[in-house]
């Protein structure tokens, strides 16, 4: 699953809808969700998640970071943002939708 934590945001876990989210700051996100990108790749490494991310600088010179997390079970989501706890808060939310998901017992594919 790919997913966009900024701007338009494509949903593609092959089939899936495509979703608009409108612009967020990393640091708007940083005062109403009180996290920084390491808590929460903390929780998601002691919640059984394997982390990895990159920033590269896209054709236009934009700096993007890409965040992507996997488990053992096949389950894989690779985030893409303009700023890094963007990208982490949005790899948070999936996985958070996953776990709840599962426990309803219809989980996401």
């Amino acid at each position: 699953m790919i997913l966009a934590a900024t701007g338009q945001a494509t949903v593609n876990p092959k089939k899936g809808p495509k979703s608009k989210r409108a612009p967020v700051t990393a640091a708007e996100l940083l005062r109403i969700h009180g996290a920084t990108w390491e808590t929460i790749a903390d929780k998601l490494s002691k919640a059984g998640w394997s982390l990895g991310w990159v920033s590269a600088v896209d054709s236009e010179g934009r700096t993007i970071w890409i965040v992507d997390a996997h488990r053992d079970n096949g389950k894989r989501f690779v985030v893409r943002s303009d700023e890094r706890l963007a990208a982490f808060l949005e790899l948070e939310r999936i996985t958070h939708q996953l776990a709840v998901s599962v426990l309803r017992g219809d989980d996401i594919h």
